[in-house]
Parts: C-alpha cells; structure tokens; sequence
C-alpha cells in the first residue's frame, strides 16, 4: 500500500491495492486490486497496468478533449475494465464495462470522456457488465484475451458475462 505525502488531507480518496492491509482510517476506500483495464485497438485485446491511470501505451503522448469533432482522423479503441472476484471454487471474471475512445497518433490527439471511463470502471467493479458499445471483432478479441490470460477463470465465469461477448 502506497501512503500519500504528509501534505495529503485526511478522509479524501484513497486507493489501495491490498485489501487485507487497511483496515483502520480510510477503510471505506477504492481497492483496485481486483480491476484490470485491456484495451482493444485493431481488432487486437492486451492488457495494459497503465490504464488505470489513462497512461497506456495507447494514450501516452495524446491530449484528449471530451469533443470528438475535435479528432476526425481518429481510430476508434476502447479501454475494457475488468473486474475479477472470487467464490468457494476459486476467481472468475465478475464485470466488464468498455469505454469508447479514438486516438491520432499523427497529430497526437485523442478523444474520450473521462467521466464515461470513471464511471464504466465503477460499474464493472459493481460486477455489472456493460460492452454494448463493442463491436464482433472487438467482443471477440476481448473473450480470446480473457481465455488465454486464465482458462480456469473463464470457466467459472457467469452465462451472462460469457453471453455478452458472443
């Protein structure tokens, strides 16, 4: 666990990756130690630690603007948060949300709302599961993903979240 600098004000937002660690002040916290962003660019899925804090290797170098009229050259990716969790048999994959975003490499600007993505990680952590805005191509690389980072996961996997990716 990573505590803030002795300037930090106490009872704001903290996040905390081992869950078990923190049990005092500041319980109530995000813990994102269950959460995973992939990102899906040219019908291509891989997991990206960056993503939790918008610095993938995709949006490195990017300024984004929440106006998409503002990128026209942009190719459309997506950020995908995955939330794992666990029962008696062991973890599976609980939620996923994808978040529409474009990037322009060439004139390094990138188009996304970051309220969208804030709030899409929320509900993925929530185990709800929202890929709506997936197209075939990118529902398939984001299954293809998740079967190959861990078979056993997958199997324990819910019906509706195996069936939202068909």
């Amino acid at each position: 666990m990573e505590t803030g600098s002795q300037n930090s004000k106490p009872g704001g937002l903290n996040i905390i990756s081992n869950r078990n660690s923190h049990k005092g002040f500041g319980a109530g916290s995000i813990d994102l130690s269950n959460v995973s962003g992939v990102i899906i660019d040219g019908g291509e899925a891989y997991i990206d630690a960056g993503t939790l804090h918008a610095r993938s290797k995709l949006e490195k170098g990017i300024r984004f603007t929440p106006d998409k009229n503002e990128v026209p050259n942009g190719r459309p990716c997506w950020v995908v948060w995955v939330a794992v969790d666990r029962n008696a048999e062991g973890q599976f994959y609980g939620g996923l949300a994808s978040c529409e975003m474009s990037v322009d490499p060439e004139a390094k600007k990138g188009w996304k709302v970051l309220a969208d993505h804030v709030n899409r990680m929320d509900k993925a952590m929530k185990r709800q599961i929202l890929v709506e805005n997936l197209d075939a191509a990118g529902k398939a690389a984001l299954k293809d993903l998740l079967i190959r980072h861990n078979p056993e996961w997958w199997d324990r996997t819910p019906a509706e979240l195996k069936q939202a990716l068909k």
